[in-house]
């Protein structure tokens, strides 16, 4: 594992965008497509916004690059808790990736559908690979979850399947998910983690005794890939390394 301490959000943000651009351009070097699988949520918007500008824009390979998302919340693309419409509108629409490059979780059919539906998406990827994703982006939680892999979820123990699709109580929305077991056959993954709020959980993930029922985030541990952990001195503060 390997930590990158930011001074705020905006630092964080530049860094992962310039390490992710030489990430893409050094893997497409050696095959010919980069597979990606996106966060939700409010921390990689302002990322997202970055990759947009030069020269991201211009020399990262939109077009060799194919798009997939970590998880998904069980509502029309229309609602703005959509996290394939937040990326679309931030990131995707606006460097013109190609819609045959765009593999989102549908929304439009049941979540145990759409979750089989995806399933077979990335075995048509993957199945005879050695690796999944070339990287997968997450982040955590205040509560320690990554994902849709919430604390005391059934999801957290899965083993076998890549997608899983459940009804999770507290949100009252199904959810839909990636699940540790394709994560964890990844190249490399990437955390973002920013805020104080996150200072104690941080703490917990990486230097405290695993208890992946309190923190799902412990379960991400790429078996042969790279992992990564960018924060911001905020979110760093309570670590003592």
């Amino acid at each position: 594992m390997e930590l990158h301490i930011a001074k705020n959000t905006q630092e964080l943000s530049e860094n992962l965008a310039a390490w992710i651009s030489n990430y893409i351009q050094e893997v497409l070097q050696d095959q010919p497509i980069f597979t990606w699988a996106l966060s939700g949520g409010s921390t990689p918007k302002q990322l997202y916004t970055l990759l947009t500008k030069e020269p991201y824009k211009l020399i990262i390979p939109w077009e060799r690059i194919h798009f997939f998302w970590g998880d998904e919340r069980a509502v029309p693309f229309e609602d703005e808790r959509n996290n394939a419409r937040m990326a679309y509108e931030t990131l995707l629409d606006v460097v013109g990736v190609p819609s045959e490059n765009i593999h989102v979780m549908r929304t439009d059919i049941s979540p145990e559908e759409s979750a089989a539906e995806y399933e077979k998406t990335l075995n048509k990827y993957f199945k005879d690979s050695d690796t999944t994703f070339d990287l997968v982006l997450l982040g955590m939680g205040d509560d320690g979850h990554t994902l849709s892999l919430f604390p005391g979820t059934e999801v957290v123990h899965e083993k076998k399947a890549w997608v899983k699709a459940f009804f999770l109580k507290a949100q009252d929305m199904y959810r839909i998910t990636l699940t540790a077991p394709v994560v964890n056959e990844a190249a490399c993954v990437i955390f973002m983690a920013t805020g104080n709020g996150k200072a104690l959980t941080l703490k917990n993930v990486i230097e405290g005794s695993f208890d992946a029922e309190q923190f799902p985030s412990q379960l991400i541990r790429p078996q042969d890939g790279e992992l990564h952990w960018f924060v911001d001195e905020a979110a760093a503060s309570a670590l003592e390394m």
